[in-house]
């Protein structure tokens, strides 16, 4: 099970994510309370390079904000809307033959007749604790394999791996304990509960 914890913004929340064993960690770039700048990001993301992925999440990007993003940071995968894509100039995109890109699906978005080999499911509104519809989840989850979003806590988690059997689990404000603000626990219990529940849903 593939788990990464979204908009970390200060070192303690990276060195609890390495710590509880996630996979990735991702940077929100986008407007948010979670918002930070790409040079911030570089500085918290150097321990954990070559631990776990380093995932830049944007929304809406201009080609200028990607190409510094791109410049700085560095990430090792790229997060947007998947109808982001189209409006990005080839020169901002040459930097994904070094990433990975991870389009954003939302909702019924599911539904269109081809999907990318991986994609991450969300629900209408990012880092806003609202669930997902584990419905269209569980049938894309059925086609490609999809990083389940939205609404996920520790205490959901593992409920929503076993409806959806997603590829993996991200989690942004279901670990924090006041908005923008992670809470060390709350990451080791996500963790811990998605990787115990993908290994219960692996022994069905």
């Amino acid at each position: 099970m593939f788990v990464k914890i979204c908009g970390l913004t200060d070192q303690e929340s990276v060195a609890a994510a390495l710590d509880a064993g996630a996979d990735a960690i991702g940077f929100v770039f986008a407007p948010s309370v979670r918002q930070i700048s790409p040079t911030e990001a570089a500085r918290l993301a150097a321990p954990a390079r070559g631990r776990a992925l380093c995932v830049a999440v944007t929304r809406h990007p201009v080609n200028a904000e990607l190409e510094e993003i791109f410049e700085i940071f560095s990430p090792d995968w790229l997060q947007t809307d998947h109808a982001d894509i189209s409006s990005l100039s080839a020169h901002a995109l040459e930097p994904l033959r070094r990433s990975r890109l991870l389009p954003v699906y939302r909702e019924s978005e599911v539904l269109a007749a081809e999907l990318p080999a991986r994609l991450l499911f969300e629900g209408t509104v990012s880092g806003a604790g609202r669930t997902a519809d584990w419905a269209l989840a569980r049938a894309a989850a059925e086609r490609t394999q999809v990083l389940l979003a939205g609404g996920l806590n520790p205490d959901n988690v593992a409920e929503a791996i076993r409806h959806v059997r997603p590829w993996g689990v991200d989690v942004s404000s279901g670990v924090e304990s006041a908005p923008g603000k992670k809470s060390v626990q709350r990451i080791h219990q996500f963790v811990s509960a998605a990787k115990a529940a993908m290994h219960a849903a692996a022994a069905t």
